[in-house]
């Protein structure tokens, strides 16, 4: 090995916004997002009060059967959701690290293009997350959209917890007035 190599380490930036140029693009790979449970828990609770009167009302109506239902076990996993590796340089010179998270069109960001990114930390052991990209090259507005909670879950399942809930408020109601 050749020790008058001179090897740049890769620093990860501390302001909230950076400015430099697109050095590479690295391959993506999927991440899992955690999932707090009491969250899940009372969407899940409010959704199957709902979910109890509607298939009380369709054993009423017919025999046909309801769609096909994910388990606890799949709703706790957790959404998977695309991390890219950036590299950047920054105006001082240094190459840095971000993360980006989500989908971006694969005509957003070019290596060379001059970048001002928006930054939020993560995890001490992670480079921190890229929030909105202004590629002053092309002049567009980038704001990778990675997956949530409410997107991992999907409306129809929202939609049962947020009736559910109504429903048990009215129950609540007519209980305390009457």
């Amino acid at each position: 090995m050749d020790g008058d190599l001179e090897y740049r380490r890769i620093a990860r930036p501390t302001q909230r916004i950076v400015t430099g140029r697109v050095v590479r693009l690295m391959e993506g790979y999927p991440r899992e997002l955690k999932i707090g449970q009491p969250a899940l828990v009372a969407v899940v609770t409010a959704a199957s009060v709902m979910g109890l009167l509607l298939l009380a009302i369709r054993s009423l109506l017919s025999s046909a059967s309801g769609g096909a239902r994910r388990s606890w076990k799949e709703l706790r996993k957790g959404p998977e959701f695309l991390v890219t590796p950036l590299h950047l340089r920054d105006s001082d010179n240094r190459l840095c690290e971000v993360e980006l998270h989500g989908h971006l069109a694969q005509s957003a960001l070019h290596p060379s293009d001059w970048v001002q990114i928006t930054l939020k930390p993560q995890d001490p052991d992670l480079p921190p997350r890229v929030e909105r990209i202004v590629n002053i090259t092309t002049g567009q507005l980038l704001r990778p959209r990675p997956a949530t909670l409410w997107t991992h879950l999907g409306p129809p399942l929202l939609l049962q917890a947020v009736l559910g809930a109504l429903l048990v408020l009215v129950i609540a109601v007519v209980v305390v007035l009457f």
